[in-house]
């Protein structure tokens, strides 16, 4: 596993260590996020693809409620379909993590940093995965203070 990081990087490696030692996920720094998220992307691809993956599982920081069967139902989905692009769905609303086949990966690697991974998932709509799944932390973008403390069941008023 591999967690691309921008401008707090040491902060998030303390943070991630801290709560869950036993990950050990492999920390990378995107030198420049300014670029945007498909930039980072692009960090993770250059340290996680070789000949042997198949297929990349993306998430971003901001869906924190993804829960481990979510995962293994995209998985699952992409293994029985290969699909280039699985995702998955509550109804018509989809939301992550992504996985993307290894069939578009030189697609994310030349698209542009302007419309990010978003333009090679609207290139390929028609060929998707939805998975179904129930449940919503999928799909929980906390972007927000007023999202954290919603989701930390802090009061969110005055």
């Amino acid at each position: 596993m591999f967690v691309v990081t921008g401008a707090h990087h040491d902060e998030v490696v303390k943070a991630v260590e801290a709560d869950r030692p036993r990950l050990s996920p492999v920390f990378l720094r995107n030198p420049n996020p300014s670029r945007g998220q498909l930039s980072s992307l692009w960090v993770g691809m250059d340290h996680a693809v070789t000949p042997a993956v198949e297929a990349l599982l993306v998430t971003l920081v901001d869906v924190p409620m993804i829960t481990a069967d979510v995962v293994r139902q995209v998985i699952d989905g992409w293994r029985v379909s290969r699909a280039p692009i699985v995702r998955p769905a509550i109804g018509a609303v989809h939301g992550h993590p992504v996985l993307y086949d290894r069939a578009l990966f030189a697609a994310l690697r030349s698209a542009s940093l302007e419309h990010g991974a978003k333009a090679v998932v609207r290139a390929h709509e028609s060929e998707i995965l939805n998975v179904a799944v129930s449940d919503p932390g999928c799909l929980r973008d906390v972007d927000t203070p007023e999202d954290y403390r919603t989701l930390r069941g802090f009061p969110t008023g005055d």
